[in-house]
């Protein structure tokens, strides 16, 4: 840099100019945290919540991830408000962090709390079980796979302006040569499908859609950024880019254009403080891990407030208002105006609460994150039967390790090999043992690549009696009528014909011409009268919001060709035609959104997803395994016993140990036909506990005992 440069930057910032504008930014985003948290409030008393409330409620940060995006906004307006004094100061063409010197930079840090965010810390020397946050998982570097942490980046950002304003902000701004098309205007003519008009799954059920949706969410939450409902933004109203709001904009055929100024609204997600280079990167709520943070949180204070408080024996704390027909269900969380109420408000049922705030987003979710709560206080209370000398500590953290090695066991077995089929095994091979030189951080492109699950989902939820037959007038809901709505699971018959139905339900299968289902293209979150949101859009202005390169730098990243002509990309979709739209909209396949482009590619064979959604996921579970120390496989984890009794497990044992179905087929992610591909619950391998006694005396003293757990 040139000193000369710097000297005058300094100059012109003297020491307290610089302070003034860190306390201004404070005060701003304090400002609109408030606003934001007031104007929600406000929604649910006055009992009108639009869609972008119920996304809102899903992605809210919380607890430490709350502090961790406050920061980074300070940090982000503390620059901008620079910006605007050395520009006023003459200088312009420039960029505010050149001007900065090192201590000028240390300084903003330290006042936004930044420094605090990204502290190192000290890792207990003996540890067996993991953290809840996924700190110290890798001794080396402490922070790798916890919460709250940047995601991964596996290629350089891509912003319009090098740091954060994300590509297609401004209108008439070229790259490659050409405009960015409207992302609705994509959706309209390439995702659009309707709801009548799918071609189902012949060989797999919606239980492997579901799966799909409940690893993702153990692995990865980009929530909203905390200023995001601010009515002083005018998201809805405005459709100018204003950082947190990048509204959607229609385009002007569109079949929903209601008035010629409106948009659909859009909230950038929250970033994390990056003070080395100021670049925007977003933050992962959640531990990166597979380690059923879904289940049990991925912060201490979450961790905590789930666990049954008042008996201390490790159970997780249940619903004290209702059971389902007599087993256990989801607490409620304990806001007396919750968002789930609006979507029945004669019931007056709140949304659940759960290690994972999303829980309640579907009913198919609610159902997988109900059993696993069960799973875990079953294997509680058999683990306190066979070591009654255990202590709550114990019995909790035990049982915890059990149900993580299950997640882990049936999305290695039995999930990934149907989702990438032949090229299993070149992108996960065989496992070799816990690497600490690989980082298993999740990476930004996984968590829009992972989004390919939205084109499998169905417009009906459909739930069945015990001969799984149609459960009455519950049985065939349209989908945005099941978004938020806990009261269907309490008032309508429990997770049981939710579960049946997820097993013979075929999942909805990706044809080039049948992408996304008019219900998510739609009518997502429409749970009252306002407009629906348009998911195959959010996720092409998400994959934006995060700086994502285009469809050809991807696949490049993965050495696979890239198209350069209509011919070309002809050749990769195997279909002229969409190839043709697609080049019509974009211009040249650099331009494609990630998204849109990863999910129109062929099956590879046998697969469910194209050839640069298989790279992108197979190099992330890989990752996700070989980096994680506490792998269920790695030597040392589980006893030779207890890894032979934990091969045994499926998905269907889990449904069977903790529903009240008697009948499931042997494999639930494969489509069955009742009664024929059904078998009795008793047929099925359970997971024999023994091998966890714990064969050393319990009239040991505890001293020795002690010191013998803590090595």
């Amino acid at each position: 840099m040139d000193s000369s440069l710097n000297k005058e930057g300094s100059g012109v910032l003297s020491d307290s100019s610089l302070l003034s504008s860190i306390s201004e930014a404070r005060q701003l985003v304090d400002t609109a945290y408030l606003h934001a948290r007031k104007s929600l409030k406000r929604n649910l008393e006055e009992k009108v919540a639009n869609p972008m409330d119920f996304l809102k409620h899903l992605k809210d940060p919380v607890g430490r991830t709350r502090s961790a995006v406050r920061a980074a906004d300070y940090l982000e307006t503390t620059l901008k408000l620079l910006k605007i004094k050395l520009q006023l100061s003459g200088k312009w063409r420039f960029n505010v962090t050149d001007l900065l010197d090192r201590k000028q930079k240390e300084v903003i840090s330290k006042e936004t709390g930044c420094d605090y965010q990204i502290r190192s810390i000290k890792c207990p020397e003996h540890d067996i079980y993991r953290t809840i946050t996924g700190e110290c998982n890798n001794r080396k570097h402490s922070h790798l796979g916890s919460s709250n942490r940047a995601f991964a980046r596996w290629l350089p950002a891509a912003y319009e302006d090098g740091v954060s304003v994300p590509r297609g902000a401004s209108e008439g701004k070229l790259y490659n040569g050409f405009p960015l098309p409207l992302v609705r205007k994509v959706s309209n003519e390439i995702a659009h499908t309707a709801n009548e008009n799918i071609t189902q799954d012949q060989e797999l059920s919606l239980v492997f859609m579901h799966w799909g949706q409940w690893v993702n969410h153990d692995i990865d939450l980009a929530p909203s950024s905390g200023a995001g409902v601010s009515p002083e933004l005018h998201c809805e109203t405005d459709c100018a880019f204003k950082s947190p709001c990048f509204p959607i904009k229609f385009p002007p055929d569109d079949p929903r254009m209601l008035r010629s100024n409106l948009c659909m609204p859009f909230i950038q997600s929250a970033s994390v403080c990056n003070p080395r280079t100021f670049t925007r990167e977003q933050i992962n709520a959640v531990s990166s891990f597979i380690d059923a943070s879904t289940v049990y949180g991925s912060e201490d204070s979450v961790a905590k407030s789930i666990r049954n408080q008042t008996d201390h024996l490790g159970l997780m704390a249940v619903n004290q208002n209702f059971t389902d027909a007599g087993l256990e269900l989801l607490p409620f969380e304990n806001k007396t105006k919750s968002v789930c109420v609006l979507t029945n408000e004669s019931v007056n049922i709140p949304c659940f609460k759960a290690g994972d705030k999303r829980v309640t987003e579907n009913l198919g979710l609610s159902a997988l994150h109900t059993v696993f709560l069960r799973e875990h206080n079953r294997l509680v209370s058999e683990l306190r039967k066979l070591n009654p000398h255990w202590d709550g500590e114990k019995l909790y953290q035990e049982s915890r390790k059990i149900v993580v090695a299950i997640i882990q066991i049936i999305t290695y077995r039995d999930y990934l090999p149907l989702l990438l089929a032949e090229e299993t095994s070149k992108w996960i091979p065989s496992y070799s043992g816990y690497n600490e030189d690989v980082d298993p951080t999740v990476s930004n492109v996984f968590s829009l690549a992972f989004r390919f699950g939205h084109v499998s989902v169905r417009p009906f939820v459909s739930r069945l009696d015990d001969s799984f037959q149609p459960l009455g007038s519950f049985s065939h809901v349209p989908l945005h009528l099941t978004f938020c709505a806990p009261w269907r699971i309490i008032m309508e018959g429990g997770i049981d014909p939710l579960i049946r139905g997820m097993v013979v339900d075929h999942a909805k299968l990706m044809k080039q011409n049948q992408l996304l289902v008019e219900e998510l293209q739609n009518h997502l979150f429409e749970q009252t009268e306002v407009m629906g949101l348009d998911l195959a859009a959010l996720n092409m202005q998400r994959g934006r919001d995060h700086g994502l390169p285009g469809y050809n730098d991807w696949r490049r990243f993965c050495g696979l060709s890239q198209p350069q002509n209509i011919d070309e990309f002809s050749e990769v979709l195997g279909n002229s035609k969409l190839a043709k739209k697609f080049m019509e909209l974009y211009g040249t396949p650099d331009n494609i959104d990630l998204w849109i482009g990863a999910v129109a590619e062929p099956f590879v064979p046998q697969g469910r997803v194209g050839p640069l959604l298989a790279c992108i996921i197979g190099t992330q579970f890989r990752n996700l395994r070989d980096g994680d120390r506490f792998w269920w496989e790695k030597p040392g984890v589980f006893t030779p016993q207890q890894l032979h009794a934990l091969r045994k497990i499926s998905l269907s044992t889990v449904f069977c140990d903790n529903t009240h179905i008697k009948k499931i087929p042997r494999d639930v992610f494969k489509v069955n036909s009742y009664p024929e591909n059904f078998v009795d619950c008793h047929e099925i391998d359970t997971l024999d506990l023994s091998p966890w006694k714990d064969e050393s005396d319990s009239s040991m003293p505890k001293e020795i005992k002690e010191l013998r757990s803590s090595q």
